[in-house]
């Protein structure tokens, strides 16, 4: 079961974020400080938080420009939505599902989270609970037929007792028991050679009882429902705990929850309070001054003596077998398969160290900020999660803010590696954190004022541009980046061209079709005037270059460029329309693929599947452009083509589609 919405309301900063789509392996949320990014997390954890996690206080949670209005008691505790969130149902969670239910559609559930901390729930693609109304003639001929029959009195006035229910009414809870109760009596006077009756008892029965199937199978899946882990950056596991000093503070009730967080969450992860270590950390009993001379006295010390060996031994194996764990975990995402996590009980101290290839400990504060965040981040994980990380969702709070710009990047790979087993959700305002290829998985947070709120955005057309600068500045970086590190450089129009070209030469790749060999570097120019500078750059590097132009009139004009015409062989100047067929006049770089972005286009509410098919010669975005006017965004048309194929894998492109594609990628291997 995975995330597929969230939907926060009246929560701190959030008025309003409006409803916002989850990706289902990674979700960034972008945004300046103060936006709100926090809150989103926080309300979104409340759905299904670990056991311990600090309950919703309104007091501290309400937006405070309303506060009054609950003291007052214009606004009720138990009526304020804090967090609505929609599952996504698994193959799994779908063998609960009754087969007789036969559903068209994979169902959902959605979780809703109040102010009062009451949690409720709804479903989508579940049967309709009928009413009464819907059954109403079914009774009545029912009751006809019994009629019929001897001595059916008490089941004909069992019958009349459902007069009292409105045709209104839902067949649910009391009502749809009463209703059962009455089939029950019912049943002996029901002919059973006569099938049409038969087939009517059956379907009453079967009406009364969707209700409890519904909730049944509700009751099992929210037990199901994935843990929502949130980490923040502060959450750190000290290097050196004073376990006396800890469980002084522990016992005055003095906690730090931030600083202290990821402390507790390592005695957690081993099973320990801090008063047992510290206990233990104190040394063996005391041999008593009659020892020798009393014989009871001696006999309780070497039992003493034997319980606490056997507690030390019990600590060692915990503290090895937590620190063959973490070795573990973080030997999969850091790539050192050397590297050693001990975790060490000396005295009132409880210590972790990193061994390295040479058998050197070290303790963690003396290792980079990258690793420790890390090992602070499996701490905290595996002891709120419980040890279980399978299907827990990560909300991760401005991962990695303090490491050096390259070290995020790093960072990116080490959260794409988590989001192979678990659903991720994390905040940054750094376009370190933001890759080019990733902006799929973007949604922009701002907060352009208080009253307003927090809101987030699935588009890139906000009204605080502050907002969208990590992106931007993301973009800028990578191209600067790639701009002369590759042998190889395909220099296309615009951005969308490049998310195209991307998105397919991947998928084409996993499928093992044609695709564009030596990853050359695919770089927008911005417009089809632009690419005639981006390649005389290139070519004054000793870089070799292919350009590739829409056959727009733009197109045109930049192909017939004299400097583009010296710089580059005519083979190194591809048209999209060239391999395309039919021939579309004017054709886009999205003409390659106009049968599958007809449907995509569908799906974002722009339907021109008719005109497209029909009108085969025209480019797709002049029709959707005319058909649906402005509302075309052709970034937008991009983004959902992407998700689409990643979806659903380059096998599920139309066999034209894959033609032209193969054509294109052929053609550009050979300008090469």
């Amino acid at each position: 079961m995975r995330i597929a919405s969230a939907h926060v309301t009246s929560y701190r900063s959030v008025i309003d974020s409006g409803s916002f789509d989850i990706e289902q392996d990674k979700t960034i949320l972008v945004g300046i400080n103060e936006a709100g990014k926090t809150a989103l997390l926080k309300a979104i954890q409340s759905i299904n938080a670990p056991q311990g996690t600090p309950p919703i206080d309104y007091l501290a949670d309400y937006p405070r420009g309303n506060l009054n209005d609950l003291q007052r008691g214009l606004v009720k505790l138990e009526d304020v939505k804090v967090a609505e969130v929609t599952f996504n149902l698994d193959d799994d969670d779908l063998k609960l599902i009754p087969p007789q239910w036969n559903l068209a559609a994979r169902p959902t559930l959605t979780m809703h989270r109040y102010l009062n901390n009451v949690r409720k729930y709804s479903v989508s693609g579940f049967p309709d609970v009928p009413l009464f109304g819907s059954v109403r003639k079914d009774l009545v001929r029912l009751r006809a037929h019994v009629h019929s029959r001897a001595d059916s009195q008490a089941a004909l006035d069992a019958i009349d007792e459902l007069a009292v229910c409105s045709d209104a009414d839902s067949i649910e809870g009391a009502d749809a028991t009463k209703l059962q109760e009455v089939l029950a009596v019912v049943l002996p006077f029901v002919d059973e050679d006569n099938t049409t009756e038969e087939n009517r008892w059956s379907r009453l029965d079967a009406a009364s009882k969707i209700s409890s199937e519904c909730t049944a199978v509700v009751n099992t899946l929210v037990p199901k429902l994935p843990l929502l882990v949130y980490y923040s950056t502060y959450f750190t596991v000290r290097p050196r705990i004073d376990l006396e000093s800890l469980a002084a503070r522990q016992a005055r009730g003095d906690i730090d929850e931030e600083y202290d967080f990821g402390n507790l969450c390592l005695l957690k992860l081993l099973g320990f309070t801090t008063a047992e270590l510290s206990e233990l950390g104190a040394g063996a009993p005391t041999k008593p001054v009659d020892y020798v001379a009393n014989e009871t006295s001696r006999r309780n010390h070497d039992e003493a003596l034997a319980s606490h060996q056997r507690k030390l031994d019990d600590r060692q194996y915990r503290l090895n077998a937590a620190g063959v764990t973490l070795t573990r975990d973080i030997r999969r995402v850091w790539g050192d398969d050397t590297l050693q996590l001990r975790i060490i009980a000396d005295g009132q101290y409880l210590k972790v160290m990193v061994v390295n290839d040479l058998g050197v400990e070290v303790e963690l504060d003396q290792r980079s900020e990258g690793f420790r965040w890390l090992v602070s981040f499996f701490v905290v994980f595996r002891a709120q999660a419980q040890g279980d990380l399978a299907g827990a969702v990560l909300l991760l709070d401005e991962p990695g803010l303090s490491l050096h710009a390259l070290k995020q990047q790093e960072f990116r790979k080490t959260i794409s590696l988590l989001a192979e087993g678990n659903q991720i959700i994390y905040t940054t305002h750094s376009p370190f954190m933001v890759g080019s290829d990733e902006l799929g998985f973007v949604r922009v947070v701002e907060m352009i004022s208080h009253e307003q709120g927090t809101r987030v955005h699935t588009r890139l057309q906000v009204d605080d541009p502050r907002s969208i600068f990590p992106l931007q500045a993301a973009l800028g970086y990578e191209l600067a980046q790639g701009m002369f590190s590759q042998k190889k450089n395909l220099v296309c129009e615009g951005v969308t061209d490049m998310f195209y070209l991307t998105a397919v030469n991947d998928a084409a790749e996993a499928d093992g079709a044609i695709a564009l060999k030596g990853s050359p570097a695919i770089i927008p120019a911005g417009t089809a005037s632009k690419v005639a500078y981006f390649c005389t750059i290139y070519v004054s590097q000793n870089l070799n270059v292919v350009a590739l132009l829409d056959s727009d009139n733009a197109g045109n004009m930049a192909a017939s460029q004299d400097s583009m015409v010296a710089l580059l062989q005519k083979k190194s100047i591809l048209r999209t329309g060239d391999f395309i067929d039919p021939l579309i006049r004017g054709a886009e770089i999205e003409d390659l693929f106009r049968t599958t972005l007809a449907g995509v286009a569908k799906s974002l509410g722009w339907d021109s599947v008719a005109t497209i098919q029909s009108d085969s010669g025209r480019p797709v975005i002049s029709i959707l452009q005319q058909e649906h006017g402005k509302a075309v965004s052709k970034w937008k048309l991009a983004k959902a083509f992407t998700s689409w194929l990643r979806d659903n894998g380059y096998s599920s492109l139309g066999n034209d589609e894959r033609t032209s594609w193969e054509k294109l990628a052929a053609a550009i291997n050979k300008a090469f």
